[in-house]
Protein backbone atom coordinates (compact mmCIF):
# COMPACT_ATOMS: atom_id res chain seq x y z
CA UNK A 1 0.00 0.00 0.00
CA UNK A 2 3.37 2.20 1.13
CA UNK A 3 4.18 1.70 -3.09
CA UNK A 4 0.63 2.22 -4.28
CA UNK A 5 0.42 5.58 -2.68
CA UNK A 6 3.97 6.66 -3.42
CA UNK A 7 3.36 6.02 -6.83
CA UNK A 8 0.20 8.15 -7.25
CA UNK A 9 1.40 11.02 -5.31
CA UNK A 10 4.65 11.18 -7.46
CA UNK A 11 2.42 11.18 -10.56
CA UNK A 12 -0.54 13.24 -9.67
CA UNK A 13 2.57 16.03 -8.40
CA UNK A 14 4.17 15.57 -11.68
CA UNK A 15 0.08 16.06 -13.68
CA UNK A 16 -0.01 18.98 -11.23
CA UNK A 17 -3.18 17.04 -10.57
CA UNK A 18 -5.59 18.14 -7.36
CA UNK A 19 -5.02 14.45 -5.79
CA UNK A 20 -8.13 15.71 -3.85
CA UNK A 21 -10.63 16.16 -6.99
CA UNK A 22 -9.13 13.34 -9.61
CA UNK A 23 -11.30 10.04 -9.64
CA UNK A 24 -8.89 7.19 -9.27
CA UNK A 25 -8.75 3.43 -10.35
CA UNK A 26 -6.47 1.03 -8.44
CA UNK A 27 -6.01 -2.46 -9.79
CA UNK A 28 -3.71 -5.29 -8.36
CA UNK A 29 -3.43 -8.72 -8.91
CA UNK A 30 -3.20 -9.64 -4.95
CA UNK A 31 -3.30 -7.37 -2.87
CA UNK A 32 -0.48 -6.44 0.17
CA UNK A 33 1.41 -10.10 0.11
CA UNK A 34 2.53 -10.13 3.37
CA UNK A 35 -0.56 -9.19 5.38
CA UNK A 36 -2.43 -12.14 3.36
CA UNK A 37 0.63 -14.02 4.48
CA UNK A 38 -0.01 -12.85 8.43
CA UNK A 39 -3.34 -13.66 8.11
CA UNK A 40 -3.47 -17.46 6.66
CA UNK A 41 -0.59 -17.88 9.37
CA UNK A 42 -3.12 -16.46 12.49
CA UNK A 43 -5.84 -19.11 11.18
CA UNK A 44 -3.67 -21.88 11.03
CA UNK A 45 -3.58 -21.50 14.42
CA UNK A 46 -5.52 -23.23 16.81
CA UNK A 47 -6.59 -19.59 18.62
CA UNK A 48 -7.53 -18.35 14.80
CA UNK A 49 -7.37 -14.55 16.46
CA UNK A 50 -6.89 -12.21 13.70
CA UNK A 51 -5.90 -8.79 14.10
CA UNK A 52 -8.61 -6.42 12.75
CA UNK A 53 -6.01 -3.60 11.72
CA UNK A 54 -4.49 -6.85 9.41
CA UNK A 55 -7.86 -7.83 8.43
CA UNK A 56 -8.70 -4.15 7.63
CA UNK A 57 -5.48 -3.94 5.32
CA UNK A 58 -6.29 -7.03 3.49
CA UNK A 59 -9.20 -5.90 1.52
CA UNK A 60 -9.05 -5.18 -1.30
CA UNK A 61 -9.64 -1.57 -1.60
CA UNK A 62 -7.43 -0.81 1.61
CA UNK A 63 -5.06 0.88 -1.08
CA UNK A 64 -7.87 3.32 -2.36
CA UNK A 65 -9.41 3.40 1.00
CA UNK A 66 -5.42 5.32 2.69
CA UNK A 67 -5.89 7.44 -0.60
CA UNK A 68 -8.87 8.70 0.33
CA UNK A 69 -7.99 9.50 3.42
CA UNK A 70 -4.60 11.05 2.54
CA UNK A 71 -5.56 13.36 0.29
CA UNK A 72 -9.20 13.91 1.77
CA UNK A 73 -10.36 12.65 -1.72
CA UNK A 74 -14.26 12.29 -1.85
CA UNK A 75 -14.71 11.35 -5.70
CA UNK A 76 -15.45 8.09 -7.52
CA UNK A 77 -12.86 5.30 -7.21
CA UNK A 78 -12.59 1.83 -8.89
CA UNK A 79 -11.07 -0.84 -7.28
CA UNK A 80 -10.07 -3.86 -9.85
CA UNK A 81 -8.08 -7.38 -9.94
CA UNK A 82 -7.63 -9.43 -12.87
CA UNK A 83 -4.80 -11.40 -12.03
CA UNK A 84 -1.66 -11.23 -14.05
CA UNK A 85 -4.07 -9.31 -16.86
CA UNK A 86 -4.99 -6.35 -13.75
CA UNK A 87 -2.67 -3.45 -15.30
CA UNK A 88 -4.03 -3.69 -18.73
CA UNK A 89 -7.66 -4.06 -17.17
CA UNK A 90 -7.37 -1.13 -15.21
CA UNK A 91 -5.86 0.94 -18.01
CA UNK A 92 -9.61 -0.15 -20.10
CA UNK A 93 -11.58 1.05 -17.24
CA UNK A 94 -9.34 4.08 -16.88
CA UNK A 95 -9.97 4.87 -20.03
CA UNK A 96 -13.13 4.84 -20.00
CA UNK A 97 -13.77 6.62 -17.30
CA UNK A 98 -11.84 9.54 -19.11
CA UNK A 99 -14.11 9.26 -22.58
CA UNK A 100 -17.53 8.44 -21.23
CA UNK A 101 -17.17 10.99 -18.27
CA UNK A 102 -14.98 13.35 -19.66
CA UNK A 103 -12.83 13.79 -16.59
CA UNK A 104 -9.05 13.47 -15.41
CA UNK A 105 -8.36 10.05 -14.16
CA UNK A 106 -5.76 8.39 -12.25
CA UNK A 107 -4.73 4.98 -12.59
CA UNK A 108 -2.28 3.12 -10.17
CA UNK A 109 -1.33 -0.73 -10.59
CA UNK A 110 0.79 -2.54 -8.39
CA UNK A 111 2.16 -5.80 -7.09
CA UNK A 112 3.62 -6.94 -3.98
CA UNK A 113 5.42 -10.35 -3.47
CA UNK A 114 4.14 -13.30 -1.13
CA UNK A 115 6.55 -14.76 1.86
CA UNK A 116 6.96 -18.46 1.74
CA UNK A 117 5.10 -20.76 1.55
CA UNK A 118 2.73 -18.82 -0.73
CA UNK A 119 5.26 -17.37 -2.73
CA UNK A 120 6.02 -21.07 -4.17
CA UNK A 121 2.56 -20.61 -5.97
CA UNK A 122 2.75 -17.21 -6.70
CA UNK A 123 6.45 -15.94 -7.56
CA UNK A 124 6.26 -12.46 -7.51
CA UNK A 125 9.71 -11.70 -6.36
CA UNK A 126 9.55 -7.98 -5.01
CA UNK A 127 6.68 -4.87 -5.11
CA UNK A 128 6.18 -3.25 -8.25
CA UNK A 129 4.23 -0.31 -9.30
CA UNK A 130 3.16 2.27 -11.88
CA UNK A 131 0.82 5.29 -12.09
CA UNK A 132 -0.76 7.83 -14.40
CA UNK A 133 -2.54 10.49 -14.58
CA UNK A 134 -4.82 10.31 -18.20
CA UNK A 135 -6.52 13.40 -19.12
CA UNK A 136 -9.56 13.78 -21.95
CA UNK A 137 -7.78 17.00 -23.15
CA UNK A 138 -4.00 17.60 -23.55
CA UNK A 139 -2.34 19.94 -20.79
CA UNK A 140 0.71 21.24 -20.12
CA UNK A 141 2.93 18.90 -19.20
CA UNK A 142 1.26 16.25 -21.26
CA UNK A 143 3.30 13.60 -22.45
CA UNK A 144 1.76 11.70 -25.33
CA UNK A 145 -1.83 11.44 -27.18
CA UNK A 146 -3.28 7.41 -26.11
CA UNK A 147 -5.60 5.88 -28.37
CA UNK A 148 -6.74 1.94 -27.19
CA UNK A 149 -8.68 -0.81 -28.78
CA UNK A 150 -9.01 -4.67 -28.06
CA UNK A 151 -6.57 -6.27 -30.74
CA UNK A 152 -6.01 -9.98 -31.29
CA UNK A 153 -2.33 -9.35 -32.12
CA UNK A 154 0.60 -10.79 -30.50
CA UNK A 155 1.40 -8.86 -27.09
CA UNK A 156 4.88 -7.13 -27.48
CA UNK A 157 8.15 -8.51 -25.71
CA UNK A 158 10.89 -6.25 -24.78
CA UNK A 159 13.89 -6.66 -26.58
CA UNK A 160 16.03 -6.06 -23.43
CA UNK A 161 16.16 -9.64 -21.36
CA UNK A 162 16.58 -7.85 -17.66
CA UNK A 163 13.30 -5.60 -18.87
CA UNK A 164 11.22 -8.75 -20.35
CA UNK A 165 12.09 -10.86 -17.50
CA UNK A 166 10.48 -7.48 -15.05
CA UNK A 167 7.95 -7.63 -17.70
CA UNK A 168 6.95 -11.28 -16.88
CA UNK A 169 7.76 -11.02 -13.35
CA UNK A 170 5.16 -8.53 -12.68
CA UNK A 171 1.38 -8.20 -13.40
CA UNK A 172 2.03 -4.55 -12.93
CA UNK A 173 5.10 -4.63 -15.20
CA UNK A 174 2.69 -5.59 -17.69
CA UNK A 175 3.07 -1.59 -18.67
CA UNK A 176 6.36 -1.62 -19.66
CA UNK A 177 6.08 -1.67 -23.35
CA UNK A 178 4.00 1.14 -23.26
CA UNK A 179 6.44 2.88 -20.51
CA UNK A 180 9.04 2.32 -23.19
CA UNK A 181 7.28 4.05 -25.43
CA UNK A 182 6.63 7.13 -23.35
CA UNK A 183 9.79 7.60 -21.97
CA UNK A 184 11.41 7.66 -25.66
CA UNK A 185 8.77 10.35 -27.03
CA UNK A 186 8.09 8.42 -29.95
CA UNK A 187 5.27 7.38 -31.92
CA UNK A 188 4.10 4.10 -31.75
CA UNK A 189 2.27 0.90 -30.95
CA UNK A 190 2.43 -1.04 -27.80
CA UNK A 191 0.48 -4.04 -27.66
CA UNK A 192 -0.01 -5.20 -23.95
CA UNK A 193 -0.65 -8.14 -22.94
CA UNK A 194 -4.21 -8.90 -21.57
CA UNK A 195 -6.45 -12.25 -21.89
CA UNK A 196 -6.00 -15.17 -23.72
CA UNK A 197 -8.37 -14.04 -25.88
CA UNK A 198 -7.75 -10.86 -26.48
CA UNK A 199 -4.99 -8.12 -26.17
CA UNK A 200 -5.06 -3.84 -25.98
CA UNK A 201 -3.20 -2.21 -28.54
CA UNK A 202 -2.19 1.36 -27.67
CA UNK A 203 -1.45 3.60 -30.07
CA UNK A 204 0.59 6.77 -28.71
CA UNK A 205 1.51 10.55 -30.54
CA UNK A 206 4.05 12.21 -28.18
CA UNK A 207 2.96 15.24 -27.65
CA UNK A 208 5.57 19.05 -28.68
Amino acid sequence: MKLALGVACEAAANAQADASQIPSVFSSSGGDGHICHEICQALALSTREVSPTRFANSVHNAAAGYWSIGTGAMVESNVLCAFDASFTAGLLEALTQVAVDDVSVLLVAYDSEYPQPLHAKRPIPDAFGVALVLTPQRRPGSLARMDAALSDLEFDRLPHPELEALRCAFPAARALPLLRLLAARNCGTAILEYLDVSRLQVQIEPCA
